[in-house]
């Protein structure tokens, strides 16, 4: 019998005695209330600060995502300048270049910028000459007519303009449009401007600001007699099926062309901008990681708190027999259980408001009566997200490690507090 009672009992780790006083020191009473508020803090700033993660790395990518479907829906991924002499042989390099596997349209176009005006307001603007067929072959044009139409764009003297551009000249399907170029007829007295009026036989709003507001599409020939271009084109836009493998077209397109030919695609094209935000999504994601990492701090200092209050308790649990080990895992959890429970909050709060982000703007935006994302300045006119599932996970591995490795030491000083000094003074 002696030696029954002498026998220690090895419980498994992780045993239901431990997660029970865990749980109990989460449950802190009322003279322990300050530890309870620090780990609420903790709880707190993990779940806003994963939520905060997620909802900002999800609308940096929307905004990429939105912005580079916008940009490549009407610019070509690559564009053919000439070399050497005019593209007057525009129609046979364009029909060459289509036939190149994986591009999907070979646009000529005639590029220039004036001014169009109306009898109320004018507005600086960017004229591109383009045929009709090649224009009902851009789906962020086509798509989005909002009055008018497309038909006969060839045979007329119609053009197309942006939504913003018709409201700020207080415009519409029908009215007509007076464009101004700086490069007209040249006259003894010098080059004069040319001053033309067209109809505008379409109206259409892709949702991007900046070509809303700037873009008159115009008939290809009628764009060579206006910029006085002999038979040839500025350049030809070239669409393809994937974009981000445009270095797989230059070759073949340099050989369909079959003349000299100078090319840039549109990471060329748009580098300083979609550097920007690449930078500004890096910076935004390690500022934001510092709420997380100063929520783990708060747990740190929250469980050596707690391991002070509890030392007797801890050296009584030493002299019953609980081991090392056991007591280092009886913080581990309670540590953990704050770090765990913070992350799944933070991500179901921040996937929640991703998916609703353009009405909570709506919403913020009627009740402050302020425009929050004005489109004007973020081009945009909605709020995008996007969650990236790879990212969404990264946050949170990061949340759980971190808070993880904020238990480590607390939970390993509790684990070596000697039981006789603990109860020496109590």
């Amino acid at each position: 019998m002696d030696q029954a009672m002498s026998e220690t009992v090895q419980t498994r780790p992780f045993a239901p005695f431990e997660w029970l006083l865990s749980g109990r020191y989460l449950r802190a009473r009322r003279r322990e209330g300050f530890i309870s508020v620090i780990a609420g803090f903790s709880f707190l700033g993990i779940m806003l600060g994963v939520a905060t993660l997620i909802i900002v790395m999800a609308v940096m990518n929307g905004f990429r995502k939105e912005l580079l479907d916008k940009i490549l829906g009407l610019n070509g991924h690559l564009l053919v300048q000439p070399l050497e002499s005019p593209l007057t042989d525009w129609k046979d390099v364009a029909d060459r270049i289509s036939q190149v596997p994986g591009i999907k349209l070979a646009a000529p176009v005639v590029d220039g910028q004036g001014l169009g005006s109306s009898p109320y307001n004018a507005s600086g603007i960017f004229i591109r000459g383009i045929r009709g067929e090649d224009l009902n072959s851009l789906p962020s044009i086509a798509k989005n007519i909002k009055q008018g139409s497309l038909e006969g764009f060839d045979e007329g003297q119609g053009v197309a303009i942006g939504r913003r551009l018709a409201d700020s000249l207080s415009l519409h399907a029908g009215d007509m449009i007076t464009l101004i170029s700086p490069k007209g007829a040249v006259t003894p007295m010098g080059v004069t401007p040319r001053i033309k009026p067209y109809r505008i036989a379409a109206v259409f709003e892709i949702g991007m600001s900046e070509y809303d507001s700037g873009f008159v599409f115009m008939p290809l020939k009628e764009a060579q007699a206006y910029f006085n271009r002999n038979n040839d084109v500025s350049a030809i836009e070239v669409f393809t099926n994937n974009p981000d493998k445009i270095e797989a077209f230059r070759k073949s397109v340099t050989e369909a062309a079959g003349r000299p030919i100078f090319l840039v695609d549109w990471r060329q094209r748009n580098a300083t901008f979609f550097n920007a935000l690449q930078v500004e999504r890096n910076v935004m994601f390690l500022i934001l990681t510092l709420i997380v990492l100063v929520a783990a701090l708060n747990i740190i200092s929250g469980l050596i708190m707690l391991v002070k209050d509890k030392g007797s308790d801890i050296a009584i649990l030493r002299t019953m027999g609980a081991s090392q080990g056991a007591i280092m895992r009886i913080f581990l959890i309670t540590g953990a259980s704050i770090g765990v429970v913070g992350t799944i909050t933070g991500f179901l709060v921040g996937v929640l408001i991703c998916m609703n982000i353009e009405s909570i703007r709506q919403f913020l935006s009627w009740l402050t009566s302020t425009e929050i994302f004005d489109p004007t300045i973020y081009f945009l006119s909605k709020l995008p997200a996007e969650i990236d599932f790879g990212e969404t996970s990264a946050v949170v591995i990061m949340a759980l490690t971190l808070s993880f490795l904020a238990t480590l030491y607390p939970s390993w000083r509790a684990a070596r507090l000697d039981p006789v000094e603990a109860l020496r003074y109590e």
